[in-house]
Protein backbone atom coordinates (compact mmCIF):
# COMPACT_ATOMS: atom_id res chain seq x y z
CA UNK A 1 0.00 0.00 0.00
CA UNK A 2 1.04 3.19 -1.02
CA UNK A 3 2.25 5.34 2.25
CA UNK A 4 -0.01 8.24 3.17
CA UNK A 5 -3.21 6.71 0.81
CA UNK A 6 -5.86 6.35 3.37
CA UNK A 7 -8.15 3.21 2.44
CA UNK A 8 -11.84 3.18 3.26
CA UNK A 9 -11.74 0.87 6.06
CA UNK A 10 -9.74 3.39 7.68
CA UNK A 11 -11.82 6.37 6.73
CA UNK A 12 -14.41 4.69 8.28
CA UNK A 13 -12.88 3.69 11.26
CA UNK A 14 -11.88 7.00 11.97
CA UNK A 15 -14.87 8.54 11.29
CA UNK A 16 -13.97 10.69 7.83
CA UNK A 17 -15.35 12.27 4.73
CA UNK A 18 -16.63 9.71 2.57
CA UNK A 19 -15.00 12.06 -0.56
CA UNK A 20 -11.52 12.75 0.63
CA UNK A 21 -11.28 10.86 3.71
CA UNK A 22 -9.55 13.43 5.31
CA UNK A 23 -12.33 15.77 6.95
CA UNK A 24 -13.68 14.64 10.36
CA UNK A 25 -17.70 14.42 9.81
CA UNK A 26 -18.30 15.05 13.41
CA UNK A 27 -17.31 18.29 15.36
CA UNK A 28 -16.87 17.17 18.67
CA UNK A 29 -15.73 13.37 20.52
CA UNK A 30 -18.70 10.92 20.71
CA UNK A 31 -19.61 11.84 24.94
CA UNK A 32 -19.17 15.43 24.08
CA UNK A 33 -20.95 15.98 21.12
CA UNK A 34 -23.11 13.23 20.82
CA UNK A 35 -24.27 14.11 16.90
CA UNK A 36 -22.86 17.57 16.07
CA UNK A 37 -22.00 16.71 12.41
CA UNK A 38 -20.15 19.53 10.47
CA UNK A 39 -22.40 20.77 7.66
CA UNK A 40 -19.67 20.13 5.10
CA UNK A 41 -16.67 18.23 5.08
CA UNK A 42 -13.89 20.99 6.30
CA UNK A 43 -11.54 19.72 3.74
CA UNK A 44 -12.95 19.05 0.28
CA UNK A 45 -16.41 20.45 1.08
CA UNK A 46 -18.79 17.95 0.89
CA UNK A 47 -21.80 18.05 2.53
CA UNK A 48 -22.74 15.40 4.49
CA UNK A 49 -26.84 15.75 5.03
CA UNK A 50 -27.62 15.85 1.33
CA UNK A 51 -31.36 16.04 1.44
CA UNK A 52 -34.00 16.60 4.41
CA UNK A 53 -34.47 13.16 5.64
CA UNK A 54 -31.04 11.96 4.47
CA UNK A 55 -30.14 9.57 7.71
CA UNK A 56 -33.25 7.69 7.73
CA UNK A 57 -31.33 4.86 5.76
CA UNK A 58 -28.61 4.84 7.99
CA UNK A 59 -31.75 3.82 10.48
CA UNK A 60 -31.04 0.03 8.75
CA UNK A 61 -27.55 0.16 9.77
CA UNK A 62 -28.01 0.86 13.04
CA UNK A 63 -30.85 -1.99 13.50
CA UNK A 64 -28.03 -4.36 12.14
CA UNK A 65 -25.13 -2.51 14.16
CA UNK A 66 -27.49 -3.59 17.04
CA UNK A 67 -28.28 -7.16 16.68
CA UNK A 68 -25.19 -9.17 18.28
CA UNK A 69 -24.94 -6.61 20.78
CA UNK A 70 -28.50 -6.74 21.83
CA UNK A 71 -28.56 -10.46 21.31
CA UNK A 72 -25.78 -10.91 23.72
CA UNK A 73 -27.19 -8.64 26.48
CA UNK A 74 -30.06 -10.55 26.66
CA UNK A 75 -28.67 -14.12 26.68
CA UNK A 76 -25.98 -12.79 28.98
CA UNK A 77 -29.03 -11.95 31.45
CA UNK A 78 -30.98 -14.53 30.95
CA UNK A 79 -28.17 -17.34 31.48
CA UNK A 80 -27.02 -15.15 34.62
CA UNK A 81 -30.17 -14.25 36.25
CA UNK A 82 -32.64 -16.90 34.69
CA UNK A 83 -35.58 -14.21 35.29
CA UNK A 84 -38.63 -14.28 33.24
CA UNK A 85 -37.71 -13.68 29.36
CA UNK A 86 -40.21 -10.36 29.59
CA UNK A 87 -38.12 -8.67 32.71
CA UNK A 88 -34.68 -10.21 30.74
CA UNK A 89 -35.89 -7.79 27.59
CA UNK A 90 -36.56 -4.85 29.75
CA UNK A 91 -33.00 -5.11 31.57
CA UNK A 92 -31.25 -5.71 28.35
CA UNK A 93 -33.49 -2.69 26.72
CA UNK A 94 -31.85 -0.54 29.78
CA UNK A 95 -28.24 -2.07 29.74
CA UNK A 96 -28.04 -1.17 25.56
CA UNK A 97 -29.19 2.57 26.02
CA UNK A 98 -25.22 3.13 26.82
CA UNK A 99 -24.59 1.66 23.41
CA UNK A 100 -27.11 4.26 21.59
CA UNK A 101 -25.24 7.00 20.88
CA UNK A 102 -22.18 5.28 19.45
CA UNK A 103 -24.47 2.71 17.38
CA UNK A 104 -25.90 6.47 15.63
CA UNK A 105 -22.64 8.16 15.22
CA UNK A 106 -21.33 4.32 13.34
CA UNK A 107 -24.37 3.63 11.64
CA UNK A 108 -24.33 7.83 10.23
CA UNK A 109 -20.84 6.94 8.92
CA UNK A 110 -21.27 3.46 7.23
CA UNK A 111 -24.52 5.29 5.48
CA UNK A 112 -22.88 7.68 3.69
CA UNK A 113 -19.86 5.33 2.44
CA UNK A 114 -22.74 3.02 1.16
CA UNK A 115 -24.77 5.71 -0.62
CA UNK A 116 -21.84 7.80 -1.81
CA UNK A 117 -20.25 4.15 -3.18
CA UNK A 118 -23.67 3.63 -5.35
CA UNK A 119 -24.73 7.13 -6.06
CA UNK A 120 -21.41 9.67 -6.16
Amino acid sequence: MLEGVVTTFQAIRRQRCPKCREGPIFRAPLWRGFLAMHERCPVCGLKFEREPGYFLGAMYFSYLLSILPGLAIVLAIWRVTGWPFDVVMGCAFVAYLPLVPAVTRWARVLWMYVDRHFDP
